[in-house]
């Protein structure tokens, strides 16, 4: 294929790759369910949970229309009717990514849940399938809609407009993550708080008993939070990290077409190469965490040589960016720094949150001591996990620079988010392989089957952790370019040389500081709504196992329903006051003028940067902790450091689920909203 080709029809070939990563999507749906669904006690259990999940999901979408119809037509007047059709476009596509994987999801719980009657290999297959084809669509669907809408809007009215009316696409897809985030969130840890609060603590049930009513709403949280959610938030990272790398080439070189087509090609490559790593995890038979860390190495090696092959062929001489002179080989190390924070990201969050490691046996140590001890080891292992990670982003923030301006630091963004089909694959596998352990138990099937889908929950634990600190972490990286961004276009808007944020300016310091406070006060809004969401489950488990004690003796069956109902309103009530919150604040800073805005930017990357993985790396530790006491070690389960442990893991559930990932695309909308507003609020 020569460079010419790939310079023409780069874009087009890029959404062929996403279509043949459809057709995978799709083989493998057909290939989860021609497996067995188990017994006619697991095909019920089954069933519920997807029945929840599906109402949940439904009525989260006609909560969200009435506020994304408000905010269509406030894009269509401050930015035309193109720009409030990228709007619905981005929107769609992030609510169809999240629903589509978790109505597979529901479907491979049950089949994992029976495969590990077969043996832990099958399960693992069953579970990280189920897994890859939302990990496939989060990727395909996002380079289809950018892709599709820049082709179509570019050929009518040229790339400029395009570009511009992307930023609609992008504001649809963050706003949209953020309620999925916050909304599945939301219910999943108040029914798992909830259900651990009365069933363990109160009752001494294991996790998943079937006579603890809340068990229902817990097994459909894991589904609507960890699979809808997940996918919601790396669709929009993906989608605005593309977007912003379109809209750097096109400030910093206009006229440039290598450096539009060059992201979009990158993005294809990549499709194939995750879909090297599904095939490995299928054909290599090696236990969990070396199959799917395996995994992401042969796609991360396959995308690089890939890249290289792509670079060579696009830029065939230096191109010019922002008055730098930059070679092909400087835009090929961007690329390469890209995926070396993506390992580095996951080795991190491994060893902060992975069983095998000092951090988590660390915690379940202190667990001997109390429940005070447990919860201040958790948080000095969430504050100790933000070192690493924060020089990571730094260093390759600063490489990137040094080798490619602005343009290269959003190169290593889309090359890192490239990899999503990959690393979501492993986000699903963890609600996939937690809710086959509650159906193995809620069916009965043998203590050996409940080993292994045991082992893989720990592993799925671990494997979420991780994914949340790739999400934070691409998620930094991505603001840093959507601030650039917004500088180069208040730059352009206002026909300046020159836009210098400027520290001994109050507007500066005020917008940092309001900035700073946001993600603090949005993550305290989640915990809040956890917390009484979780109290209404408590007091309606209570009140059901009053009113029928024999829901205890198994001669009484609790009403399941009646919890999944709670959660449900409870979650779809409280996500609204946090997910507007950005909103409120870039239009409010926006009245002190431009340096103010900038400032705000600055303070919320910052701050949200640090909470987001401090807070997720708390969560996930906390929980294998957990689980840690439970394999047998510091007494074991029904010990004291278990009771610690399990308090431990229940502060940690809101932590690493609800507020912390959540700031990942709130950061993200904060940033497109202020490049949205510049020509409202800036004459």
């Amino acid at each position: 294929m020569n460079s010419h080709f790939l310079l023409t029809q780069g874009i087009p070939t890029s959404l062929v790759l996403a279509i043949v990563g459809l057709a995978f999507a799709i083989l493998l749906i057909r290939v989860i369910m021609k497996s067995s669904p188990g017994n006619e006690k697991m095909a019920e259990i089954g069933n519920a949970i997807q029945l929840g999940a599906k109402a949940y999901l439904n009525r989260q979408i006609r909560a969200i229309s009435i506020i994304a119809f408000v905010i269509f037509i406030a894009v269509w007047y401050t930015r035309g009717g193109v720009s409030s059709i990228g709007f619905v476009v981005g929107a769609v596509c992030s609510l169809l990514a999240g629903y589509i994987g978790m109505n597979v999801a529901v479907r491979a719980n049950v089949r994992t849940a029976w495969a590990a009657s077969v043996g832990a290999h099958p399960a693992l297959k069953v579970a990280f399938n189920g897994g890859a084809v939302t990990g496939l669509l989060v990727v395909v669907l996002g380079l289809l809609s950018v892709g599709v809408f820049f082709l179509v809007v570019g050929k009518m009215s040229g790339d400029k407009v395009a570009i511009d009316s992307l930023i609609g696409l992008a504001l649809g897809s963050s706003l949209i993550s953020v309620f999925a985030r916050l909304g599945g969130g939301i219910y999943t840890k108040a029914a798992d708080v909830g259900a651990d609060l009365v069933g363990k603590i109160e009752q001494n049930l294991n996790e998943d008993d079937p006579r603890n009513p809340a068990t229902i709403a817990d097994n459909v949280g894991d589904n609507v939070g960890d699979c809808a959610g997940m996918a919601a938030d790396v669709f929009e990272t993906y989608a605005v990290s593309l977007i912003g790398a379109l809209l750097v080439g096109h400030l910093t070189a206009p006229g440039n077409h290598e450096v539009l087509v060059y992201p979009f090609v990158l993005c294809g490559l990549a499709i194939l190469a995750s879909l090297l790593g599904i095939g490995f995890v299928n054909f290599i038979k090696l236990k969990a965490t070396p199959a799917l860390v395996g995994g992401v190495a042969v796609s991360g090696l396959a995308a690089a040589a890939l890249f290289k092959w792509a670079t060579a062929a696009i830029f065939t001489a230096p191109v010019v960016l922002a008055g730098k002179t930059i070679s092909p080989t400087d835009i090929f190390y961007c690329s390469l720094i890209g995926l070396a924070l993506t390992f580095a990201v996951v080795w991190i969050t491994n060893y902060f949150t992975s069983t095998a490691h000092n951090p988590v046996r660390r915690i379940a140590k202190a667990s001997e001591t109390g429940h005070a001890t447990n919860i201040i080891a958790g948080i000095s292992v969430g504050h100790h996990a933000t070192l690493l990670p924060v020089l990571s982003i730094a260093a390759s923030i600063w490489f990137s620079w040094d080798l490619g301006g602005l343009y290269g630091i959003a190169i290593a963004v889309v090359s890192m988010l490239s990899l999503s089909g990959i690393i979501v694959s492993l986000d699903a596998f963890g609600p996939i392989t937690d809710n086959a352990g509650g159906i193995a138990v809620m069916s009965g099937l043998p203590e050996e089957v409940r080993k292994i889908t045991d082992e893989l929950d720990a592993v799925g634990n671990t494997m979420k952790a991780v994914t949340k600190g790739y999400a934070i972490a691409s998620a930094g990286l991505a603001a840093m370019v959507l601030f650039g961004s917004y500088v180069e276009e208040v730059k352009a808007f206002l026909h300046l040389d020159k836009l210098v944020f400027d520290l001994m300016d109050p507007r500066v310091i005020i917008g940092m500081f309001i900035g700073g406070l946001l993600p603090y006060l949005f993550t305290a809004f989640g915990m809040d709504a956890v917390g009484n969401a979780a109290g209404a489950v408590v007091r309606e488990v209570r009140r059901q196992i009053a009113l029928k004690p024999g829901i205890l003796t198994g001669q009484d069956i609790p009403e399941y329903g009646q919890c999944v109902d709670i959660v449900t309103k409870a979650a779809l009530r409280q996500m609204i006051v946090p997910a507007l919150l950005p909103i409120v604040f870039v239009i409010g800073v926006a009245f002190l003028g431009k340096e103010a805005l900038g400032g705000l930017l600055i303070g919320t990357i910052i701050t949200g940067l640090f909470v987001g993985i401090a807070m997720t790396s708390s969560g996930g530790a906390w929980d294998n902790a957990k689980k840690y006491v439970e394999e047998g070690n510091h007494g074991g389960k029904g010990s004291f450091a278990h009771a610690a442990a399990v308090t431990g893991d229940t502060v940690g559930d809101p932590y690493k689920d609800t507020s912390g990932p959540a700031v990942n695309p709130m950061i993200k909308v904060v940033n497109v909203l202020a490049i949205l507003v510049i020509p409202l609020f800036f004459k």
